[in-house]
């Protein structure tokens, strides 16, 4: 009896080890489904799963976080607070209890930004579970298309950005940026990314849409700014000609009063014309002068109406709040 006893305790003692060992082995698939066990996404996170084309990894990745979709400003900066005076529209904090939270951005013209957020985020996420000699190699490949293709200037600008605000978690970002906004990547860089999108070009797609909304508005306006700035100098020089002018018959009006008020008929006749058609020439002026002034006027009006949309549009992405202090 003692035997047995004995026996059944190493033999329990070796499948506690074994347990542990397995435990300890495969620790991020017991979190997920501890996490998944009991949940199922509202339906418009799983609608931003569809649109994003998400892969089967990809949507356990992002279930896993019971990513949170949040309407209210001040709510999701309190979910998602940041130093930095700039755009914030998603976070994923890491953990066992990992989570994504998105800006639910509801301006019909920014269609687009959460399924780019989300994307985003869940990238985060993917990169923060690569083993380390995945990371290694992925990091590899991010920096090489960094540095020899990337060509999209708003990018480079925001990994610039990035350099100066995060510079531990550069190639972080990367990660998520490339995928989500650069169209056509290397072919590594595109087949590593197929884990995650069945079609990355719909992802992307999505960012150009919201992007064109700011870009579209930006030039337009520099183009006014331009037109208003050559009309501008151009009604400076008309109305320092009209002034010209304005002097020039003043002096021509009075000599003739003096030819007619001393009795030089003829002289004063023949110089009639002359005058007659200065006048006409002027006033043709004044009519040119009214009719850019007019548009410029008109111009003014066009470009302070898509300033004020250019501007509606970054307040529907303005997350911020006034800092707290501390207690």
């Amino acid at each position: 009896m003692n035997r047995f006893w004995r026996v059944f305790a190493g033999t329990a003692t070796l499948t506690i080890l074994a347990l542990l060992v397995f435990g300890l082995f495969n620790l991020q698939a017991i979190e997920d489904w501890l996490r998944l066990r009991n949940y199922t996404p509202p339906a418009a996170i799983a609608a931003i799963a569809r649109a994003d084309t998400m892969t089967d990894d990809a949507k356990h990745i992002f279930y896993v976080t019971h990513p949170d979709l949040i309407n209210e400003a001040d709510a999701f900066r309190q979910a998602c607070p940041s130093f930095e005076q700039t755009i914030v529209l998603g976070c994923y904090h890491t953990g066992f209890s990992s989570a994504i939270y998105i800006y639910n951005v509801q301006d019909a013209r920014l269609n687009g930004v959460v399924e780019v957020t989300a994307a985003h985020e869940v990238l985060h996420a993917a990169y923060d579970r690569l083993s380390q000699d995945d990371k290694n190699r992925i990091n590899g490949l991010l920096n090489d298309f960094y540095s020899d293709d990337l060509r999209d200037r708003r990018v480079l600008e925001t990994i610039d950005t990035y350099k100066q605000t995060e510079p531990d978690e550069l190639l972080n970002e990367m990660h998520s940026i490339f995928a989500t906004e650069v169209g056509s990547l290397t072919p590594e860089l595109e087949s590593y990314y197929q884990r995650y999108f069945s079609n990355r070009s719909a992802v992307v797609a999505f960012a150009n849409q919201y992007a064109d909304e700011f870009a579209s508005r930006i030039a337009k306006i520099k183009d006014f700014e331009r037109r208003l700035v050559d009309l501008k100098q151009r009604i400076d020089k008309e109305e320092a000609a009209l002034s010209s002018q304005l002097e020039q018959l003043e002096a021509d009006r009075r000599r003739l009063d003096s030819l007619r008020a001393s009795g030089q008929v003829d002289e004063y006749n023949a110089a009639v014309p002359a005058f007659n058609a200065a006048v006409n020439d002027y006033n043709d002026g004044v009519v040119e002068l009214r009719a850019d002034i007019a548009e410029y006027n008109r111009l003014v009006a066009a470009h302070n109406a898509l300033a004020a949309e250019l501007s509606s549009l970054y307040d529907s992405l303005d997350t911020s709040l006034a800092p707290q202090t501390a207690n």
